[in-house]
């Protein structure tokens, strides 16, 4: 997979209404499969007295997955229209929900499939889309001696980070994949290999 990828900044909802079946469509970030579910179910827990709601989501694993349901919509007409946004507009990590309540007229399968993209594009357009490089994350505890030095190293890096402050001191870390290993060479040289880390 490339290092690189395109996902959606934050969350985004769009609502709109064709011949009297209110749509909206809800989007985010979703960097494991367990993220993407969790949202599908969070959404339909809080719609669940719509008529529909049609999720598709893709998301960097090995390899790269991808699912969408129909949502007892007419085959065809719901999750794979909304899948093929995600696909065209080359988005990775990523989890929509387009929401349905129906409003009495029948929209056919290529009515449903527009309304069902279009819900997919306009929460798209309202989080918007950023780069982003795989990050992984990982956890770093010293002893307060240690502790300057090491959050010095991380200040200095790429990596964002929070420290908790108890017996000892963790440090929860999340850095770019390819900056990983190098931050944690550094960060036992300068400790004299007394920082464990918690990959």
């Amino acid at each position: 997979m490339s290092e690189q990828y395109r996902t959606v900044d934050g969350r985004g909802r769009a609502a709109f209404e064709i011949s009297g079946s209110e749509f909206v469509g809800h989007v985010q970030q979703a960097e494991t499969i367990e993220a993407a579910e969790n949202f599908i179910e969070d959404i339909s827990a809080e719609y669940d007295d719509a008529t529909h709601n049609v999720p598709a989501y893709r998301v960097r694993a090995e390899p790269l997955r991808e699912w969408a349901s129909d949502a007892d919509e007419p085959s065809g007409s719901a999750g794979k229209p909304a899948l093929n946004v995600l696909q065209q507009e080359a988005l990775e990590n990523v989890v929509v929900v387009v929401t349905r309540y129906y409003g009495g007229t029948k929209l056919g399968v290529g009515g449903l499939a527009r309304a069902y993209a279009r819900g997919v594009k306009d929460a798209i357009d309202d989080a918007g889309i950023v780069e982003q490089r795989p990050h992984e994350a990982f956890e770093i505890t010293v002893e307060y001696d240690d502790s300057g030095t090491v959050r010095g190293i991380l200040e200095s890096s790429e990596a964002t980070f929070e420290a908790s402050y108890e017996a000892d001191v963790a440090f929860a870390v999340r850095v770019p994949v390819t900056e990983g290993s190098e931050l944690r060479d550094r960060i036992r040289s300068a400790t004299s290999g007394r920082a464990e880390f918690d990959l």
